[in-house]
């Protein structure tokens, strides 16, 4: 736009043409001041005048793309243009825009080879897959995938029909439904790279290829069940069912986009590519205009703009060189792996006996030899990642370590021995962080000479797994301890939130009146398999009675009274319960639990004895709906409070701690986006809807009431 006082700037072109002597011409793209390649609408008139200018050049006898940044190729489309849509018709024109440069780009007259080396997803292997050729480099950065069902949306650029003709049916369209990228090796093996070299000759590999004519490519090899499934009208029609089957299963209806890359991978199948393509844009311009989807793009920037926060604003973390562990029990062992793989530092795990600290390395060698049977890893680089973990049963080496994260049971005068000895055997600097998931910081410090460098640091079982990191300081923790605690658990690959020091901190303090709520619902005599089917069917990975037996009943039990000294009566847990842990059902772990664990489908069915030890006669009398309002309200009403109180910072860190620390459905956006998008009004009249039949336990947070009358929302 411009104005009177203006001229229209043209911003510099992302591309570049280079053409050599033996008529190769090199298409570079290298985006201005950005880190990575990322496709934008206004490419479409760029690259079309560089298409221009080789039809117009007899000299060009073939083209090679390749990225002028370092680490990528192109890492996808840049979503933040979805969001100035106003319309499906208007999104289905991006989607529209994109095909028609990248199909111009495949009938052209002379070979184009991509020379891919980093990732190359979304959109940026959508532009690989309409070159003629590629090749790719055998770095570890290199993966190829499209991962657009992750935000809710499908393929729009031509993807669902070309990688289905390229390679295995069933292979794309896992690919597509998963979201998942390969790596290189995968890439060749599946057929969607012609070739797979070091990244020192891809460009010359790539220049060679463009000198030979377009390939004629045959049919991808398949076995007997494949051909099939790919190639009978009979094996199709079941292929696709079940894929539909599948989808529906594990989406339960909650997530549009799988359901729409199924119907467009068909239709090109089925009726061609012309009708394949045309779909593909009309459902891509129908996903983008939905809340599911627009709840994942959120997710998506959130994670992005926490990866370039310091833990406090303007603080720089200090220099990292070197962890300690305490506790080489299953998170103490998982906090070493992901310390020493993924933020490649040398770890030194104490314990109090040395098979303890063979427990935690066996930990990262289980992890690690599995990746080198399937051959994601060399045995060379497993031996190296495994060299960074040292034991010890007392303090030595500990001396030199910038953080000490302990990771022992939940007892307060352990904890607070242990700031001693880290105070008394480590460095000053040497930050403590404690793994506690219930104790508040404050108590852990209040014996602590340096209570600046004592920090929670709370991490989510299996520790390899789960993104999430509670970072969790006290009144009296420095800035720059906050800074590079935030820092480590980033390199260790999760994202880290801080919040404020208190019982339960924030994810379990919401999750604690979810669980109770789920508990007084089993002892009212509702089944316990209607109790999970209704979370689970509400977009939860597993329902809170599974949880429970996964976390453990006894840690649960554990929690619960550190959170009743806090906040009083409305976290009392059910009563009845400790019958459970009289009977020593623990869950889980000793296969004692609601579920049965013996037999033919361990943890699949409910152990029906449960409800003799509980006096219950199991009748289904509820809706699923009403146990999920019922359990799910809780949840919201709390993390409101939690906000109120300072507890999180934001309603992003709210959001991204629900959905990363207890699988909230992401399709929703987390507490905080759900409650906007349900009406504050609403939120507080079913509250208190529940309030008259069930108590002070439902009483509307003060701050709810007060955004209900003034018409606020979370988010602008």
């Amino acid at each position: 736009m411009t104005n009177e006082n203006t001229t229209e700037q043209h911003a510099p072109s992302a591309f570049t043409l280079t053409k050599r002597d033996d008529g190769i011409a090199i298409l570079s793209m290298d985006v201005p001041g950005e880190t990575m390649n990322t496709l934008k609408v206004e490419f479409g008139d760029q690259v079309g005048a560089m298409l221009d200018q080789i039809e117009s050049d007899s000299s060009i006898k073939g083209v090679v793309v390749i990225s002028g940044k370092d680490n990528s190729f192109v890492a996808g489309a840049d979503i933040s243009m979805l969001a100035g849509c106003k319309s499906a018709e208007e999104a289905q024109a991006i989607g529209q825009g994109g095909q028609a440069v990248f199909q111009r780009i495949e009938d052209m007259s002379v070979p184009f080879v991509a020379a891919i080396h980093g990732p190359a997803l979304g959109g940026g292997l959508e532009l690989a897959l309409a070159c003629h050729m590629r090749v790719c480099s055998d770095d570890d950065k290199t993966q190829l995938g499209l991962p657009e069902v992750q935000l809710g949306l499908l393929p729009g650029s031509g993807g669902t029909q070309r990688l289905p003709r390229l390679i295995s049916v069933q292979q794309a369209m896992k690919m597509m439904l998963t979201g998942s990228a390969v790596r290189a090796k995968q890439a060749k093996k599946y057929g969607i790279v012609d070739d797979m070299v070091p990244r020192s000759i891809l460009l010359d590999v790539a220049i060679e290829m463009a000198k030979k004519s377009k390939p004629k490519r045959k049919p991808v090899k398949l076995d007997l069940m494949g051909q099939f499934l790919e190639r009978t009208p009979m094996g199709k029609k079941l292929m696709f069912k079940q894929a539909r089957k599948q989808t529906q299963a594990k989406t339960l209806g909650n997530y549009p986009s799988p359901e729409r890359i199924i119907d467009c991978i068909e239709t090109g199948l089925e009726k061609g590519n012309a009708q394949g393509y045309a779909l593909e844009a009309q459902h891509f311009g129908h996903l983008v205009m939905t809340p599911e989807s627009a709840a994942l793009r959120s997710l998506f920037f959130a994670t992005t703009e926490m990866k370039k926060e310091n833990g406090v604003e303007g603080v720089a973390p200090n220099a990292l060189k070197k962890i300690g562990v305490l506790g080489g029990g299953l998170m103490g062992g998982g906090i070493a792996f992901v310390t020493a793989t993924k933020a490649k530092l040398p770890v030194r795990i104490k314990d109090i006996r040395s098979d303890g600290i063979a427990h935690a390395m066996k930990y990262s060698y289980d992890i690690l030899s599995k990746k080198v049977k399937r051959r994601f890893m060399l045995h060379s680089q497993m031996q190296s990642q495994l060299s960074r973990l040292t034991g010890s049963v007392d303090y030595v080496g500990f001396d030199n370590t910038d953080v000490v994260i302990e990771a022992v049971f939940e007892d307060l005068a352990l904890k607070q021995n242990m700031v001693t000895d880290v105070e008394t055997h480590c460095s000053e600097h040497t930050i403590f962080a404690s793994n506690t998931s219930s104790i508040p910081i404050g108590q852990i410090a209040a014996n602590a000479k340096r209570p600046e460098n004592v920090i929670g640091l709370h991490y989510f079982s299996p520790v390899d797994k789960m993104p999430l990191a509670e970072v969790i300081a006290h009144e009296g923790t420095s800035d720059q301890t906050i800074s590079t605690t935030v820092e480590l658990a980033k390199k260790q690959g999760k994202t880290p939130i801080v919040v404020k020091d208190g019982a339960g901190f924030y994810v379990n303090r919401i999750l604690a009146p979810y669980m109770n709520e789920s508990a007084e619902i089993l002892l009212a005599g509702e089944p316990i398999e209607q109790i999970d089917r209704a979370l689970v069917k509400f977009g939860f990975p597993v329902g809170p009675i599974k949880l429970l037996d996964e976390v453990g009943i006894d840690v649960g039990t554990k929690i619960s009274p550190i959170l009743v000294a806090e906040f009083g009566e409305r976290f009392s847990s059910a009563p009845g319960f400790d019958k459970l842990l009289a009977d020593d059902r623990k869950g889980k772990k000793n296969k004692r639990g609601f579920y049965n664990y013996e037999g033919k489908k361990p943890g699949k069915e409910v152990d029906e004895s449960v409800y003799d030890l509980l006096s219950i006669t199991p009748s289904s009398r509820l809706s699923e709906s009403t146990i999920a309002e019922r359990c799910v309200l809780l949840m919201l009403n709390e993390a409101a409070m939690c906000l109120d109180e300072g507890v999180v910072r934001s309603a992003r860190d709210g959001d991204i701690g629900a959905i990363f620390g207890i699988g909230f459905p992401p399709f929703l956006g987390g507490p905080f986006r759900y409650m906007d998008s349900l009406g504050i009004q609403q939120v507080v009249e079913r509250l208190s809807h529940y309030q008259q039949q069930f108590g002070d336990k439902f009483t509307p947070a003060k701050c709810l009431v007060e955004m209900a009358e003034n018409n606020a929302t979370f988010y602008s």
